[in-house]
């Protein structure tokens, strides 16, 4: 098993890169969305969130308003670390339980957008970074999600470097052009992985 810590800064394109990758056979564990499973109604995860933050963070169906919540720990240290003091825990055992259900050959893929903010580098047998320049980076966030450039700007300042990023990368895939450039890079980064270890890439 090939264990790849996949990162990069929001609008950089990572979520691309995961999508072309476990296209090529890969088997991707998506950090966020486990986060967002973990806190579902009825888990232990949104209990203990309650009992944190209070019912005030639950919508009128019983779930979490993230929107709610966010706006409580954004900008409040104390508060962010006490929710990912909840979160962090039940996300590494479900990656774990994920990843022991894989096949031994398999290249695993951590989709993990704060892999550098939280010290995680070492986790991994190889760090994947997708990088694109801040501009590109805000272009995007503006143009294709729709946010305010005062939002966006937020987004990226609150998220690790592009420099940090690229100190624990062991690939760098460049994604500051046009998407018709990315995947080639990401095909001949699986083919790259997969004769290091002796084998034959398939697609």
């Amino acid at each position: 098993m090939l264990r790849l810590g996949l990162t990069g800064g929001i609008g950089a394109g990572k979520s691309e890169v995961s999508r072309l990758l476990t296209g090529y056979g890969a088997v991707l564990i998506d950090s966020d969305r486990i986060a967002r499973e973990v806190v579902e109604p009825g888990t232990p995860g949104l209990a203990a969130v309650v009992t944190e933050f209070g019912p005030e963070v639950l919508t009128g169906t019983g779930a979490l308003d993230r929107p709610k919540l966010g706006g409580i720990v954004f900008g409040d240290p104390g508060r962010l670390r006490a929710l990912n003091a909840i979160v962090h825990p039940l996300v590494r055992a479900r990656s774990a339980e994920l990843e022991t259900a894989a096949d031994t050959d398999a290249v695993v893929v951590h989709d993990v957008p704060l892999l550098v903010e939280n010290g995680m580098a070492g986790l991994y047998d190889l760090v994947v970074v997708v990088d694109a320049s801040p501009g590109t980076q805000l272009e995007r966030l503006v143009r294709l999600r729709g946010m305010a450039e005062s939002e966006a700007r937020g987004r990226m300042a609150a998220q690790a470097t592009r420099e940090q990023r690229r100190a624990v990368a062991d690939i760098v895939i460049d994604n500051d052009g046009p998407l018709e450039r990315l995947e080639p890079q990401v095909r001949k980064v699986w083919r790259e992985l997969h004769e290091g270890r002796g084998g034959a890439a398939t697609e």
